[in-house]
């Protein structure tokens, strides 16, 4: 059965380039444009890993770990930030955040980061 990602993103060309590569790689894809329906997916889904862009509507990225945690059994899934912010890297690792990729970034580059993990 292959490991599922959640992809959370407004930016819903990126999103689907995410889908496509992800999908092309073996992985089964879940989608969510803002943190309150990114909540939902981990709690009814319970991906494998996420990749999480920080700047998201309704519930901002570092929110959303926040409530994240507060999901029975989520504050274990990998999560791997997607920003444009290069000054950002020290507030991600003290949020427990285990990696990050600076946009745009290459499909290597993202498979060679969840590849750490699942």
């Amino acid at each position: 059965m292959p490991k599922t990602i959640l992809i959370v993103d407004d930016d819903r060309t990126l999103v689907h380039v995410l889908e496509k590569f992800l999908r092309e790689a073996g992985y089964s894809t879940l989608t969510a444009h803002d943190g309150g329906e990114a909540l939902e997916k981990v709690s009814t889904a319970h991906p494998d890993l996420i990749l999480l862009d920080i700047q998201i509507p309704k519930l901002h990225g570092y929110s959303f770990l926040f409530e994240m945690r507060k999901i029975e059994g989520a504050g274990a899934i990998p999560v791997i930030i997607l920003t444009a912010s290069t000054t950002m890297a020290d507030m991600f690792m003290a949020e427990g955040v285990k990696e990050y990729l600076i946009k745009p970034c290459s499909s290597r580059d993202v498979l060679g980061k969840i590849s750490k993990y699942i």
